[in-house]
This record gives structure tokens, C-alpha cells and sequence, in this order.
């Protein structure tokens, strides 16, 4: 059996068994990541040389470069009548290792992905600013901002620019135009995409990633000419994001940096997956800061310690806290109370929450 045949059959197998990411590791059988654990398959080890020799054959001509001197590499493949997968390649101990993750063709809806639709729909209406989708790696941001867009591309004539790496949902155009561009290939990196969007006439703009200060800054001014922007940041929560965007920058210029933050961050929602009580699978749950005049002004004020109590007082606008869905999720039966403990913010609270106390926000936000 060829190396494709072997890693196209373990790519079948985790289609058809709901995996998100299949895990290869030089020496050992492939595992499956199900749920969000990983299961191993019943196979034969598989090989160094047999690693080495997918990845050669799958990479992009573009990427072959980028994976000898980098020693690793992201890119999209297409796997003919299994699917389509994001490939990412790396060495550990000097072994060749990927981790395959499935994307599908169709891009999910907010009910596909069991989200509270309303309060991103209405993001969607927004003509300009920045939305901001944030968590750790896994988290299901990609998925989140792709039901954005997709919710767009069904409801209204937008041009959408994508600057992604790799690209991962493919759209087919309905009401919008959309045109994805992938780093490495239609160019070279989110700054340069950046920088040649504004001259391509978008309504709606999505950054893969806010890695670096010109990415930021041409997201900022695109963000003041008209144009909404999705991006997504490495994030726990609504207040280290906003405080990371500031990194950016030297401390001469945070102040005006805050002005102009203030003005244009429509929201940031911030993701964790948790298991699923009924059916398996996971089930997101979520931080949401929409941007009311107090929101505003405590970013402009550079009173981020006080987001969270704003978040909290907000819900009036669409606004909740990590406690509040998790509140939301538990007395609906998806999610499990110890599930819904382990990963809170504030556990105390929550079980209080959880036995019908709640305590007053009033006199924290000043």
C-alpha cells in the first residue's frame, strides 16, 4: 500500500467517525482526535520516510521551500471524494509529524455550530469596525468567523476579501462576491494582503490572524474608511485581547492607539469548546464584549481591568460573560455542571449562580 493510500484511508476513517484532526507521529500509529480526545486506530507504526513522503507529495510547489528551510509548513490539500483537510508539517527530535484537520466544503451555520446566532447576525449588519474572534488554538474560532460569513453571503450584496493561511472554507457566491486569498500563494504575507485590500473596493474584510502591528494598523484605518473587518487573536478573554492589540505599540503612542481603538472595535467574542452532554461533540461556549458607550469609554480611559464587570452589566446589548453562558448552557442540558465548573473563569460564582445566588454588580463600575 502506497503512502497516499494509507493516509487517504485514516482521512476516510475520521470523516466518517466526526474526528477534527488526525495526528501522525513518526514510529507510531495514527490517532484520531474525537470529541476533543484523542483515540488511537489499530494500524501498523508508520515510518519517517512515510511522513516525509506525504508531505513532499502534498505540498504545495509554493510551500516545498518554506517546509526544507523551515523544517514546517502550513497548507491546504484536497483529498478527491474524502475532503478537504488544513496539513500542518513539522519535525520534533529530528522525526517528520503532521496534524491533519478535516474542514468541510460547506461552510457551518450558527445552529450547525449550537451558537446564539442573534448577537453575531447583528455584528454581520455592522458597516465598519473591527470584530475581534479570540481563544487558544482548537477553540473553533475559524468555524465561528466562517458562519459569519457565510450568514453575510446568504443575506446581503457585500464584496468579502479573505486573507487566510491556509485557506480552510471555500464559499460559493450567493448575495456577495467573496474572494479568499491564501498567504503564500495568491500573497506573500496578512501584512502585504492587507496593505492591497483597500485598493480591491471590500465591504467586509477577514484577517486569518492579527499578527503584527501593520496588519493591525492598516485593519484600524480600514476600519475608519467604511469597511468591517473579522479578524481572530490568540486571547483568553475580552480584556487580554484588547490589552494584547496595545503590544503592538510603543508607549508613546497607546494613548491615541486607545482613541482609535474605542472608535472602531465593534466586539470581541471569545470561545472555548466543551463536551457535549447529549451525541458527543463539542459545544461552544462563549465571552461576547459588545462595544455600548461604557465600553468605549473604558477602553478609551485604558480601564481594562474593569471589561469584565462591563461585560457582566451589559447584557441588554448582547453582551455575556464566560459565567453567564456557561449558566445558559448547564440549565439547558447541553453541557455537564462539572464541565461547566472545571472551565470557569470564576467556579465559585458559577456554583453560586448555579444554586440561584447572584450578587449585585452595582458600585464596580465606576
Amino acid at each position: 500500500m502506497s503512502v497516499l493510500e494509507t493516509i487517504h484511508g485514516l482521512l476516510t476513517l475520521a470523516v466518517e467517525n466526526g474526528a477534527s484532526d488526525v495526528h501522525i507521529k513518526s514510529g507510531k500509529p495514527a490517532f484520531l482526535r474525537l470529541s476533543g480526545r484523542l483515540e488511537p486506530v489499530e494500524m501498523d507504526l508508520i515510518t519517517p520516510n512515510e511522513v516525509r513522503e506525504f508531505i513532499e507529495q502534498s505540498v504545495p510547489a509554493e510551500f516545498h521551500d518554506t517546509w526544507v528551510k523551515n523544517r514546517q509548513v502550513d497548507y491546504s490539500y484536497h483529498a478527491p471524494s474524502i475532503g478537504r483537510f488544513r496539513v500542518n508539517g513539522f519535525f520534533q527530535r529530528g522525526s517528520p509529524s503532521i496534524v491533519i484537520r478535516h474542514v468541510s466544503d460547506h461552510p457551518p451555520t450558527f445552529s450547525d455550530l449550537n451558537i446564539d446566532g442573534e448577537t453575531l447576525a447583528k455584528l454581520c449588519t455592522q458597516k465598519n469596525g473591527i470584530v475581534l474572534l479570540c481563544g487558544a488554538t482548537g477553540s473553533g474560532k475559524s468555524s465561528t468567523l466562517a458562519a459569519m460569513i457565510n450568514h453575510i453571503n446568504h443575506s446581503y450584496d457585500r464584496h468579502i476579501v479573505t486573507l487566510e493561511d491556509p485557506i480552510e472554507y471555500t464559499y460559493a457566491d450567493v448575495k456577495s462576491i467573496i474572494n479568499q486569498r491564501e498567504i503564500g500563494i495568491d500573497c506573500l504575507s496578512f501584512a502585504q494582503g492587507m496593505r492591497s485590500v483597500l485598493r480591491q473596493d471590500p465591504d467586509v474584510i477577514l484577517v486569518g490572524e492579527m499578527r503584527d502591528r501593520d496588519t493591525f494598523e492598516t485593519a484600524l484605518q480600514a476600519s475608519e474608511t467604511g469597511h468591517l473587518v473579522f479578524a481572530t487573536l490568540h486571547a483568553s478573554n475580552a480584556q487580554q485581547a484588547v490589552q494584547r492589540l496595545f503590544e503592538f505599540f510603543p508607549e508613546e503612542r497607546k494613548q491615541s492607539v486607545q482613541r482609535q481603538l474605542a472608535g472602531t472595535l465593534r466586539a470581541t467574542i471569545t470561545q472555548k469548546l466543551l463536551a457535549a452532554m447529549e451525541g458527543g461533540g463539542r459545544i461552544p461556549v462563549s465571552e461576547v464584549f459588545v462595544l455600548d458607550a461604557l465600553g468605549r469609554k473604558t477602553i478609551q480611559d485604558g480601564k481594562f481591568e474593569k471589561i469584565e464587570a462591563v461585560i457582566e452589566a451589559s447584557e441588554d446589548n448582547g453582551s455575556k460573560t464566560f459565567n453567564q453562558d456557561l449558566f445558559r448552557l448547564v440549565k439547558a442540558g447541553l453541557i455537564s455542571k462539572d464541565d461547566a465548573i472545571d472551565h470557569s473563569p470564576n467556579p465559585r460564582q458559577l456554583e453560586m449562580n448555579l444554586k440561584g445566588i447572584f450578587l449585585s454588580s452595582g458600585g464596580i463600575i465606576n
